[in-house]
C-alpha cells in the first residue's frame, strides 16, 4: 500500500507511544519515514527493533570504537551522534538496525565506520546529498510500505482485545 511520509511517521510515533519508547524530539519516527522515503525499510526495522526488551547500553568509546552490543540503533541513534559529535570518526561494531543511523549522517555530512550506506564511501566527506531526489519523489507521491508489518505495529485501543 501507498503511504505519504507523515503518514509513516505519525504510525511510527504511535508505536513507539504504545511500547513506551520515549520519543520527545520525534527522531525516531521521523528516521523511520526517512528511511522508507530513501528506499529502505523503516517500518520493518522498527517493528523488529520494538520486540526486542534491550533498548540501551552504555556506550564508551574504546581502543577498537564504539560496541553496540546488539542493541538497535532505533533507540541508540542519539548517543551514537553525541559521540561522533564529541569524537570525531567512530568505528562501530555489534550493530543491529545501523540504517537508523543513516539519517544523522547525511543530515551532519559525515561518515561513519560501519557500512549502512551504500553511497557513501567510509571515511569520505559527501559531494552531494544522494537522497535529495528520492526523498523528493517520495514526499510527491508516497511509498510503498507492507501492509502486514504496517499492521503489526498497529495497537488497538485501550479495552479493545
Amino acid at each position: 500500500m501507498i503511504r505519504q511520509l507523515s503518514e509513516i511517521e505519525a504510525h511510527a510515533a504511535h508505536a513507539l507511544l504504545a511500547a513506551g519508547v520515549v520519543d520527545a524530539d520525534g527522531a525516531i519516527a521521523r528516521n523511520c519515514a526517512w528511511l522508507h522515503g530513501a528506499g529502505y525499510k523503516g517500518i520493518s526495522n522498527l517493528a523488529e527493533a520494538l520486540q526486542d526488551p534491550h533498548r540501551d547500553c552504555p556506550l564508551e568509546k574504546d581502543l577498537m570504537g564504539l560496541d553496540l552490543q546488539g542493541v538497535s540503533c532505533v533507540f541508540l541513534f542519539p548517543k551514537v551522534q553525541a559521540l561522533h559529535s564529541e569524537h570525531g570518526r567512530l568505528f562501530l561494531r555489534n550493530v543491529r538496525h545501523g540504517l537508523y543511523l543513516l539519517h544523522g549522517s547525511v543530515a551532519g555530512n559525515y561518515g561513519i565506520g560501519c557500512p549502512v550506506d551504500p553511497n557513501f564511501a567510509l571515511g569520505g566527506a559527501r559531494e552531494k546529498n544522494p537522497y535529495a531526489e528520492k526523498m523528493a519523489a517520495a514526499a510527491a507521491s508516497g511509498v510503498e510500505v507492507d501492509e502486514a508489518i504496517w499492521n503489526s505495529l498497529t495497537v488497538p485501543p485501550k479495552g479493545v482485545a
